[in-house]
């Protein structure tokens, strides 16, 4: 058995991800099994299995003779990816706050504490930090199966975030206050505190997304 297969696998399916969630990969041309293999320098069986996988998890669209697609996500998709994130995000939240925060969580707040400070934020910047806390906030949580269950999650938001290019410069500074208020009570380790914030977070998010989607939130996003 080749041991370096699981490997290529695992290695095809996060680049290729990398490149649905950016936005390189356009929804309405079918994914070659050949020109992706090529591209990354892969065979084609991982780059097969890999496609299979992210149809699995949600990102890609399989059509019995037309081909691979990017999915297109509907409002009902969006909707459910909210109320997921509320749940998984609040429980982390929750554990961060009950358990103490770590290292990187206090790194990911420091690079949020100087974006707040700055005159004119640069939106794209603040949207990596954002989502680096989010990530560093589920492995302060300490629990595995939770970061494990939010992994997918997290690209299947990418996804639907590709329509919206930026965020308001005002929602985007909103953003990182709210941020700073949750880590404020992960640090005080009032765990229902945390969960809350987060809750609000996430809605206030949550509806400036739709906001920013009306032209096409009765169809896909």
């Amino acid at each position: 058995m080749n041991q370096l297969a699981p490997l290529h696998r695992d290695d095809a399916y996060q680049r290729i991800r990398d490149l649905i969630v950016s936005g390189e990969v356009a929804a309405d041309v079918a994914l070659s099994e050949r020109t992706l293999a090529e591209t990354l320098g892969l065979g084609r069986t991982p780059v097969r299995e890999a496609l299979k996988a992210l149809a699995k998890d949600g990102l890609l669209t399989i059509h019995p003779m037309r081909g691979t697609f990017v999915r297109q996500l509907s409002f009902d998709d969006l909707r459910e990816i909210h109320e997921m994130r509320l749940g998984l995000e609040g429980l982390a939240a929750f554990l961060a706050a009950s358990r103490g925060p770590s290292a990187a969580l206090k790194v990911s707040v420091a690079w949020l504490r100087a974006l707040e400070c700055q005159a004119e934020l640069d939106v794209e910047e603040a949207q990596q930090a954002g989502w680096t806390f989010h990530d560093e906030l589920f492995r302060a949580a300490g629990n595995g199966r939770l970061v494990a269950s939010y992994d997918g999650l997290r690209a299947q938001s990418g996804l639907a975030l590709q329509k919206m290019r930026k965020y308001s410069l005002d929602r985007t500074r909103q953003a990182v206050t709210e941020h700073l208020d949750i880590y404020a009570a992960v640090e005080a380790g009032d765990a229902a505190a945390a969960q809350q914030r987060m809750w609000r977070h996430l809605s206030s998010a949550f509806e400036a997304r739709l906001a920013a989607l009306g032209a096409v939130r009765p169809q896909t996003l």
